[in-house]
């Protein structure tokens, strides 16, 4: 609970940051432009009054709205890369320090799958944010190295890690209860609620019915896998 409260500060501190940044780099018009500008639209007011309006308000609105879009685009990628890297770190660790055949073939597996879901997951919203080539790459590289650290982290203190000890299973308790907040509040308010509400599938009710029911089923599936992990 309190990492998902968390987690909604962040998001909402972030996403107000980036939009103050944003607009604070639309430089104010200085007095001699602001003449001219009010010249021209004066003669063009004269010829074309209604029209001109009409046109500047909705295209100023339509950029508005297209920079808010993706500034949360961005912030939803950002977050949500972090609940993964803190989720995958655990999972890496706990599968580098298990010395049990039985334990790890099974907890592979799992991963397999829970890290292939989580990846489309987040290239879906890092496409959407249009980040530069540098970024994606960076973004991409933290996904994928994560899991081999923590595994590597794992190997290194398997002959000290004792799993069943009071430290190990609170420190694993707090990194697994935080980024389980993380990406449980990601995953309903900033992906799930945004794709349930739009108007094509409200509009949809076979659609709708449709994506509830891939909904639980999924959640179904990857509770299946919580068996092994």
């Amino acid at each position: 609970m309190l990492s998902a409260i968390g987690t909604l500060m962040v998001d909402t501190f972030a996403t107000s940051y980036y939009q103050r940044s944003h607009f604070c780099k639309a430089k104010p018009v200085s007095g001699d432009e602001e003449k001219v500008g009010d010249h021209q639209a004066h003669v063009h007011l004269h010829t074309h009054a209604t029209h001109g309006h009409a046109h500047g308000s909705t295209l100023s609105s339509n950029e508005e709205s297209s920079s808010s879009a993706l500034i949360r685009h961005r912030v939803v990628s950002q977050v949500l890369e972090m609940g993964i890297v803190v989720h995958s770190v655990v999972i890496g660790i706990s599968l580098g320090a298990s010395e049990s055949p039985k334990t790890i073939k099974p907890l592979v597996a799992a991963l397999t799958f829970h890290q292939l879901f989580e990846g489309v997951g987040l290239g879906g919203c890092i496409s959407q944010a249009t980040f530069k080539a540098k970024t994606i790459t960076v973004m991409a590289v933290f996904f994928a190295l994560t899991t081999p650290i923590g595994v590597a982290i794992g190997l290194g203190i398997s002959n000290i890690y004792d799993e069943n000890s009071t430290t190990a299973l609170i420190v694993e308790g707090i990194f697994n209860s935080a980024s389980a907040g993380i990406l449980v509040y990601m995953a309903l308010v900033d992906l799930l609620a945004a794709d349930f509400m739009n108007p094509r599938l409200q509009n949809n009710s076979r659609l709708q019915f449709g994506a509830n029911f891939s909904l639980l089923l999924g959640a179904g599936c990857m509770s299946l896998l919580a068996k092994w992990a």
